[in-house]
């Protein structure tokens, strides 16, 4: 019996299961926005298998956020937000969601900026297109969905100034709701400008309604949302990392 017991490795040997991922996407009514962020998702778990790895939604698609962090129980979950910059739903509703949930939670920076998404613009831009034209005529007008909050703004014009600089040409932020200038706006001034073979790089990170409405108002070449490109799944890991690195996960209610 003794040698028996001895192959069984002692419990202080084994390596604590990490913490949860709680991946939290706005939500669209568009069926596009959920299949991709699933994509998405299935990303991350490839390149972490061994972090478990789950979906809530603030609004629009189930999961809700607070069903997915109340199915966790009060297990340890780091929350890392599927949105570009800051602003309300980053200051606000994932913050309190995750202080009433049962869970010990931590919440991540956005995913933006960073020059892990300057990679995607890129590479979705030149899956488009871009690069036949000489720089000097060119540009790009960087679209997002806009938010009243002026972080947001600080955030994407950050981003601008990011992929301004890979590229080599002018970028323009531009916005398809609750602040300006819009796409439209944008591309008035950039032809003002001199620059006429303009493009559109999606600031989006699934297909959806804003996503839709400025390709549609693009010039020239308009490039897909951020998507599953493989820089997304590798930010959103590094969100998490950089959660866990930061601070301790915060008591749930019930031991507040």
């Amino acid at each position: 019996m003794p040698s028996q017991l001895s192959l069984v490795p002692p419990s202080a040997t084994r390596r604590p299961a990490p913490p949860a991922l709680v991946v939290v996407a706005h939500g669209s009514r568009d069926p596009r926005a959920l299949s991709t962020v699933r994509a998405l998702l299935d990303r991350v778990r490839a390149l972490r298998p061994d972090v478990p790895v789950h979906l809530g939604h603030i609004e629009l698609n189930a999961p809700l956020l607070p069903d997915t962090l109340a199915a966790l129980g009060e297990t340890e979950a780091v929350l890392v937000p599927l949105l570009l910059s800051r602003g309300y739903h980053v200051k606000r509703d994932i913050p309190e969601m995750a202080a009433a949930s049962p869970a010990r939670t931590r919440v991540a920076a956005p995913l933006g900026p960073h020059p892990l998404l300057t990679d995607a613009l890129q590479d979705r831009l030149t899956e488009a297109g871009w690069g036949a034209t000489p720089r000097r005529t060119s540009a790009v007008v960087l679209a997002a969905a806009g938010s009243r909050d002026p972080d947001a703004k600080k955030d994407t014009a950050r981003t601008a100034h990011l992929l301004a600089a890979r590229l080599g040409v002018p970028v323009l932020p531009a916005y398809a709701s609750a602040a300006t200038p819009t796409v439209q706006q944008a591309v008035r001034t950039l032809l003002a400008r001199g620059r006429h073979h303009i493009a559109l790089a999606s600031y989006f990170t699934a297909p959806g309604r804003f996503a839709t409405e400025c390709t549609q108002a693009a010039p020239w070449i308009a490039a897909a949302p951020l998507g599953t490109h493989p820089s997304m799944a590798r930010l959103v890991l590094h969100r998490y990392d950089e959660a866990l690195r930061a601070s301790p996960a915060l008591p749930h209610l019930a031991s507040a």
